[in-house]
């Protein structure tokens, strides 16, 4: 019997409003604790959250996973930074693009995998504009606009 499917999707709606994506990759990452039955309850956020390197490895800070409701003594931290798990070599080229372009790492898509495993949903990003913002508001109007008519 197949496992039924998790609807558990966190988005982070402002990066694509504040960012244009070039680039998007889906890495692992290290949960300790009850955060894993959190995520579950859908119980996270991630508004505001980046990612950063340190010692060649790659953390996302600023994502929120609340603590657990029925932990008790090992209840996890909600705003610590993880751990991302990626391939060395998506590493190197994320790191050298954000050296060289002034480019950023946003966290976009919170969500659990088919075989259970959460997954985050990254991209490499450069910011907007003002103008670009005014494009995109548009957009988004005229979008509405043909799906009334």
């Amino acid at each position: 019997m197949p496992k039924a499917k998790s609807t558990i999707q966190i988005r982070n709606k402002r990066a694509s409003f504040d960012y244009e994506f070039i680039e998007t990759y889906v890495a692992g990452i290290v949960l300790v604790g009850t955060e894993i039955k959190s995520l579950r309850a859908g119980k996270a956020s991630l508004q505001d959250a980046f990612c950063y390197f340190a010692n060649g490895e790659l953390y996302v800070k600023g994502m929120n996973i609340a603590t657990y409701f029925w932990g008790s003594w090992n209840s996890h931290e909600p705003m610590r930074d993880r751990k991302l798990l990626l391939t060395k070599r998506e590493l190197r080229h994320l790191s050298q693009a954000v050296k060289a372009k002034g480019l950023t790492i946003v966290a976009v898509k919170l969500y659990i995998a088919d075989n259970g495993y959460a997954k985050l949903q990254i991209a490499l990003a450069r910011g907007k504009k003002e103008y670009d913002k005014r494009q995109s508001i548009k957009e988004k109007d005229m979008r509405r606009e043909m799906e009334r008519a």
